[in-house]
């Protein structure tokens, strides 16, 4: 069970940024735009480029949460970018502007079809979190997911996640884990927020002391179950029907997809989840919407000649072949933007991936890192690479670390560690 009988001592509120409460980095100012389920129209897109553009660095960071980052922003360009925001969308209410954290299945309706329509749960869900004010007391770090039933955001173990079971039930998981509470299709979104009410009735969590549900003890958890079972539409299923939950879920593969409509979407990794202003616009051209994904990816689900496409976009820089090197590779980020970070790891990941020649795409993910904090790194099993200030050590479950310094000893060793033990 995942929750400690011993919960974390956080110290306050978090300091997590957003779109208004911007982050002081080495570069400059950093906003994070909260992107529920990962979607966003053409047109958003669009002006999340020319942001960038015209007050940020010129680049979009894509996060695990799929969310979208401009850095570099002046702490006087604030209010334009605020207002830019608002007239697209993508500041709703400014009160919940932290908590609007929601992974949805990327691939649902793409490659499948679902139980039920994931992108109307994320945003239905979207806007019962906007309309309950005693939600703004969530921490930025407080996670939402809806699933289509493959399990790839629920292993992600948010702290509220929806998920198709059997019958026609949604399973209700808590921190991951599955504690049999079900409801149907349509009572999913409100049992949802019942959830989150149930936590930020705790006072540590309007003080700041507790973030997720993960910090709470096993009896406080068992008082949220209990407060959401009593809610019209809820019943808890006996523990034999229960079912443990994925804990990894691999990124999907790069391409063009055929949809079981006929028509074709397209899948493209996007190289340490940095998309220039360009890139950004292109792929607006590409596709009316866009998903974001958990893997710093982008999934355009429908695209008019998506060969044509994929060779567009493929030539602009992202990466359309399932057997480049850049898949499942991700950054934190490192020198110069973060004071933390004992190097530029994105520069010497480059020179560690970049190499078109390299067994593509093996084993498991990878994420390089420049300090202890690991910000960033990917759920599941994963190598992490380390900087240390005289070199890197790369760890990786059941495999010794080893100490290695920059260079072709480096890329070696990181894909011995990819290389499933």
């Amino acid at each position: 069970m995942p929750a400690s009988p011993s919960p974390p001592v956080r110290g306050g509120p978090d300091a997590c940024p957003g779109a208004l409460q911007l982050h002081q980095a080495a570069d400059g100012h950093l906003a994070r735009i909260r992107c529920p389920g990962g979607l966003l129209t053409a047109g958003q897109l669009t002006a999340l480029a020319a942001a960038a553009r015209e007050l940020g660095d010129g680049r979009l960071e894509l996060t695990s949460r799929a969310n979208v980052q401009l850095r570099g922003v002046d702490v006087d360009a604030a209010e334009a970018l605020a207002g830019r925001l608002s007239a697209a969308g993508l500041l709703p209410t400014p009160g919940h502007d932290r908590v609007r954290n929601i992974l949805g299945s990327p691939l649902a309706g793409v490659d499948n079809v679902p139980d039920w329509n994931v992108a109307a749960q994320v945003r239905a869900l979207d806007a019962a979190i906007c309309a309950q004010p005693q939600l703004t007391r969530l921490s930025g770090r407080f996670l939402f997911a809806v699933d289509d039933g493959r399990g790839d955001t629920i292993s992600a173990r948010p702290d509220v996640g929806l998920l198709p079971g059997t019958d026609g039930l949604v399973v209700v998981a808590l921190a991951g884990v599955d504690h049999g509470l079900r409801t149907g299709h349509s009572d999913a979104v409100r049992v949802a927020v019942a959830v989150a009410r149930g936590f930020v009735a705790d006072q540590r969590a309007v003080d700041g002391t507790i973030w997720r549900v993960g910090d709470l003890t096993a009896a406080e958890v068992a008082r949220i179950i209990a407060r959401v079972a009593t809610e019209p539409g809820v019943h808890q299923v006996p523990t034999a029907h229960r079912r443990p939950l994925p804990r990894h879920i691999p990124e999907p593969s790069v391409g063009v997809l055929r949809r079981p409509d006929g028509d074709h979407a397209l899948v493209l990794a996007v190289p340490l989840g940095r998309l220039t202003a360009g890139q950004a616009d292109l792929l607006a051209a590409a596709s009316p919407q866009l998903r974001i994904t958990p893997w710093r990816a982008v999934v355009l689900p429908t695209v008019i000649d998506a060969p044509d496409w994929a060779g567009r976009l493929r030539t602009a820089g992202l990466v359309t072949d399932p057997g480049s090197p850049w898949l499942g590779v991700t950054a934190c980020a490192g020198r110069p933007g973060c004071l933390r970070s004992r190097a530029d790891v994105r520069a010497d990941a480059t020179a560690a991936h970049g190499d078109r020649s390299d067994p593509a795409g093996v084993g498991l993910p990878v994420h390089w890192i420049g300090c202890e904090r690991g910000c960033g790194t990917p759920t599941g099993r994963v190598v992490r690479v380390l900087a240390t200030g005289d070199g890197y050590q790369v760890d990786a479950t059941g495999r010794s670390a080893v100490h290695v310094l920059p260079g072709a000893a480096l890329a070696a060793a990181v894909r011995t560690a990819r290389e499933e033990p």
